[in-house]
């Protein structure tokens, strides 16, 4: 099975030795993301609902990048600091839903950087 590694202009170095999305039999796997600028520093710090927007609009970005959109999406996998923000992050979450609703889970967890609030990983069929 070929894969195709997925990285759209602009996008961060990763942290770690993974890269954001992998691309096989149309099936995009969108690596845990966070938000974060081109250096990797937390933005909008405090902010979840904020931070939540901008990682949809990169989960969006490289999606298009592998060909698909956001309504290939068939799998979220959320993950949050504190369920204090929970209602903030669905707010945000439901204007890129808007029709069907992909398939997800929400935990509650630590995150690689103290300032991040929320992580989202996804799972599109292009």
């Amino acid at each position: 099975m070929p894969k195709e590694i997925i990285i759209p202009a602009g996008t961060s170095k990763p942290l770690a030795p993974y890269v954001p999305a992998t691309k096989a039999d149309n099936i995009v796997y969108v690596s845990g993301t966070l938000a974060f600028d081109e250096n990797n520093n937390v933005v909008h710090v405090g902010d979840a609902a904020a931070q939540t927007r901008h990682i949809l609009e990169t989960i969006k970005r490289v999606i298009e990048e592998a060909g698909g959109s956001m309504d290939d999406v068939t799998f979220n996998h959320v993950f949050v600091k504190d369920w204090a923000d929970y209602a903030a992050i669905n707010a945000v979450y439901a204007e890129y839903f808007p029709g069907d609703k992909p398939a997800r889970y929400c935990v509650q967890t630590g995150l690689v950087k103290p300032d991040a609030l929320v992580e989202i990983a996804s799972i599109a069929h292009v």
